[in-house]
């Protein structure tokens, strides 16, 4: 009989990088064993290891973490597309940011990882109808990492949220495949509308620090919105915008702005 350890990397390859990693922490730092072993090594699954470490950053004395595990472990196994998009937002931290060194540092320390998949369990109980429960996480959520995603937002997989200081995302945003966004970033409305009112954001593309989108407009596949600039008008694909109000500056110098990352105009 095979050894279970090679068993997880003949068929989950990310998962056995970050155990392995996560050895070598606990061999570098002793005193972060009961840290990596609780969020990590304890577990079998990134899943699991995923639903220990959101139950408890979102726990609070009005909710115990048991209960937040026993949600949060609902959500994964209804769904599997929300460890899906997990493991795709891993990965384009890991590829990315060039301060992420190790697969770990997301799963442990970052707290646009952390808000983003703590979000889609919120979209996953907006869905249920699970309403209240929902408002508690994006509650928590914002609290505790300063990001403020509406449950009934609708975000795609592949999304890296830089710093992920003061973010906001409204109810009725959409925000594509393979998008990364900086600290301060506003997908919001411009008034009091209860309609559809938020952006709808395309694949691939790159959104600045500080950057606001403000009303029910289009930002095209592939384009860049410069950092401070405040968008009122939909954006073409593959286009580079900047300015207050932002308007059109040139391409977006590349096939992919999301992952190339390059920020200068």
């Amino acid at each position: 009989m095979s050894h279970p350890r090679s068993q997880i990397e003949r068929f989950d390859p990310v998962w056995a990088q970050i155990r392995t990693e996560a050895e070598a922490a606990v061999r570098d730092e002793p005193l972060m064993g009961a840290l990596v072993h609780g969020g990590i090594l304890h577990h079998t699954s990134m899943a699991r290891a995923m639903s220990y470490r959101l139950s408890m950053k979102l726990a609070s004395s009005e909710m115990p973490d048991q209960l937040l595990r026993e949600v949060i472990d609902e959500a994964f196994a209804a769904d599997p597309k929300i460890e899906a998009a997990a493991r795709a937002d891993l990965m384009a931290v890991y590829e990315r940011d060039p301060a992420c060194h190790r697969m770990i540092q997301p799963l442990l320390f970052f707290k646009g990882y952390q808000a983003l998949q703590a979000y889609r369990v919120s979209h996953w109980l907006w869905t249920e109808g699970r309403f209240d429960m929902a408002y508690y996480v994006q509650m928590r959520v914002s609290e505790l990492f300063g990001v403020d995603v509406h449950p009934a937002a609708r975000l795609g997989k592949g999304l890296m949220i830089d710093h992920a200081h003061s973010i906001v995302i409204g109810e009725t945003a959409v925000v594509g495949d393979n998008v990364s966004m900086l600290h301060s970033v506003t997908l919001g409305g411009t008034g009091k509308e209860d309609d559809d009112r938020h952006p709808k954001i395309g694949d691939g593309v790159l959104i600045g620090a500080g950057a606001k989108v403000l009303g029910n407009i289009t930002v095209g596949n592939c384009s860049r919105i410069a950092s401070g600039s405040v968008v009122l008008e939909s954006v073409p694909p593959c286009k580079t915008v900047a300015g207050v109000p932002a308007r059109i500056v040139g391409e977006a110098g590349c096939s992919q702005p999301s992952v190339m990352m390059n920020q200068q105009l």
